[in-house]
């Protein structure tokens, strides 16, 4: 252990949203700890803004499917070597990984076995509950607790054999801006026959979404225009893909306006009607704000070749939460614009559809609802996992 004179953390974080869920609880754990803050590890800007100076660029292993992984592999087994190295050299009083499973858990089984001392802490559950759930037992040999974003997941840990878990409430569900857009949703009214609604167009934040779906979504807005629906289409995007957007809407017959940016997404999402996304976090963000939506995915040949592997009984989060489906899926050979159309439809309008969505999405509110904040909960399971160690080193019980 590092001692008194700091509060020593080693962290390992890959994507953006985990480099924003791990600064937001080593603030708080330094906060309580009332003594000076040492970081070492893997982050992006805001752990660099606590002092954390990475190991190597986060986006290196900010990497989504077995396709991207297995094309960094020799890279990626390199960085997974030396940094357990590290973290196991300098001894911290805790190791939190975040997300990134392929990447991060593999410095956590190596941590482990390098300094069995150290307690780690793994913050966003592994989807065990969809997949490979073998993971969830192994799990519980190196990893001492989960801090969990979803409802479902710590019982969904407990039954599959995986270590302890606490939820600890997802960041979205105490967003200031999607609290204000499901305010402004709050007040609106369906729109009646003939009236021009304002539709979302998200296909996505990675360029394979893009370029599968972009194309569909494309035959599904004129679908709609066909049978007569006036639209305003918003399309929040993000900079990396919008070259990719902008020339694929630059021949769409109504083209969409660009969104860049959190706040401008949050605004529209307060003025939309429905929304027609990409499968994702997105459709949580949606049901959240409370606009209708209708999912789409279309994978790739490595993630159809995976499907066999799938056990859970929907991909939408909203639908896992509320435990019934309220989101309507369409996937690969499904995603037909002809019948996403009439379904987005029902949801523009007032209908049994649009009413029995409003009512499931209040379901999932009431669901992730916590007392406080993800990192203050956060804060006080790794503060527990902590102590726990010193009490008990392990190899002592």
């Amino acid at each position: 252990m590092s001692g008194e004179e700091s509060l020593h953390v080693a962290v390992v974080a890959g994507e953006e949203s985990g480099d924003l869920l791990g600064a937001d609880l080593v603030s708080e754990l330094a906060r309580r700890a009332g003594r000076s803050l040492r970081l070492t590890g893997v982050g992006g800007p805001h752990l660099a803004q606590l002092g954390l100076n990475s190991l190597f660029d986060p986006t290196e292993i900010a990497l989504m499917g077995l396709s991207a992984v297995l094309a960094r592999l020799p890279s990626l087994v390199r960085k997974i070597g030396s940094t357990a190295r590290t973290i196991a050299e300098t001894r911290p009083d805790c190791l939190i990984t975040i997300d990134s499973p392929d990447f991060s858990l593999r410095v956590a089984r190596k941590v482990r076995a390098l300094a069995p001392e150290i307690p780690i802490i793994h913050y966003v559950c592994p989807s065990v509950w969809a997949w490979r759930p073998q993971r969830a037992v192994r799990m519980a040999a190196y990893v001492d607790h989960v801090l969990c974003l979803l409802p479902f997941e710590a019982d969904a840990l407990a039954r599959l054999k995986g270590p302890p878990a606490t939820y600890v409430g997802h960041r979205l569900a105490h967003d200031p801006m999607l609290i204000a857009a499901a305010a402004r949703q709050a007040q609106r009214a369906p729109k009646a026959t003939g009236e021009t609604a304002t539709l979302l167009v998200l296909p996505g934040s990675r360029r394979s979404e893009v370029r599968r779906l972009i194309g569909p979504f494309r035959e599904t807005v004129e679908e709609l225009e066909n049978r007569g629906q006036a639209l305003r289409l918003l399309l929040p995007t993000v900079a990396h893909v919008r070259p990719l957007v902008e020339a694929a809407i630059a021949n769409w017959r109504n083209r969409p306006e660009l969104i860049l940016g959190s706040e401008a997404k949050y605004r529209a999402f307060g003025e939309a009607d429905a929304a027609l996304a990409a499968s994702g976090t997105v459709s949580l963000e949606l049901a959240l704000a409370g606009v209708p939506l209708v999912a789409c995915y279309k994978a790739d040949t490595v993630g159809k070749a995976l499907y066999p592997l799938i056990t859970t009984w929907s991909a939408s989060l909203p639908n896992l939460i509320a435990d019934y489906p309220v989101v309507p899926e369409y996937y690969d050979y499904f995603v037909r614009p002809r019948l996403i159309a009439r379904q987005l439809e029902r949801l523009i309008a007032e209908t049994p559809e649009r009413r029995g969505q409003l009512e499931g999405f209040a379901r999932v509110r009431d669901r992730m609802a916590t007392e406080r904040p993800a990192g203050a909960i956060g804060a006080d399971a790794v503060q527990a996992v902590i102590a726990k160690t010193k009490t008990a080193p392990r190899g002592a019980v």
